[in-house]
């Protein structure tokens, strides 16, 4: 995993058998295949999304079979849910409609336009979460704060960068994987697996 001071990422452009994703929610489709067939994850050429985002991926697909293209190790989530476990390469995101109660999980800086993981690394070996019970009148200050990633510090909002965290939940909250929603839960066992992943922009 990536530390302090020390180069991260190659150049080296995808090999033939990689797979070329425009989105988180397509990484993570390839890597819950994978994993669910015993087969090793392919490399995986990012266009868009999030992840893509972080690391500054430009969305030129011949870009990726170049000798520009940079190749990087990247850490990978997952989380057991009501005794299934999934996969998530960007973000997980459980909350109430309106963000009041929320928890995520980042392994990305952004979510969207949102600037949600200031601080998070793909490639450090853990994930920046952020605990949040926000009441009503926080819950605009905060939005309008999102973009530019100065919604942190807020004392609604508990943060912890960890390797793992079992998260126990006042009643059931909607699950989002890479922006997709794979259902509700109370409870979330996320850990993240380092450098599970190589992924070229």
């Amino acid at each position: 995993m990536i530390e302090k001071g020390q180069a991260w990422g190659v150049r080296a452009a995808l090999p033939p058998d990689g797979v070329v994703v425009t989105s988180d929610g397509a990484a993570r489709e390839v890597v819950e295949a994978a994993r669910r067939g015993d087969h090793p994850v392919p490399v995986l050429g990012l266009l868009g999304g999030d992840l893509a985002r972080t690391l500054g991926a430009q969305g030129d697909e011949a870009r990726l079979r170049s000798a520009d293209a940079m190749t990087f190790p990247v850490d990978l989530g997952a989380v057991l849910l009501d005794g299934r476990l999934h996969w998530f390469v960007a973000h997980l995101v459980a909350r109430s409609p309106l963000w009041g109660r929320a928890f995520v999980a980042m392994n990305a800086q952004w979510r969207g336009g949102w600037n949600l993981g200031p601080r998070a690394h793909p490639g450090d070996g853990l994930l920046d979460t952020y605990d949040a019970r926000l009441p009503p009148a926080d819950r605009l200050k905060v939005r309008g704060r999102l973009a530019h990633g100065a919604h942190l510090p807020h004392p609604g909002i508990r943060e912890r960068r960890t390797a793992a965290i079992q998260v126990e939940l006042e009643h059931p909250l909607a699950v989002e994987l890479d922006g997709q929603r794979v259902g509700k839960a109370r409870t979330l066992s996320v850990r993240v697996e380092p450098e599970a992943l190589r992924v070229v922009v």
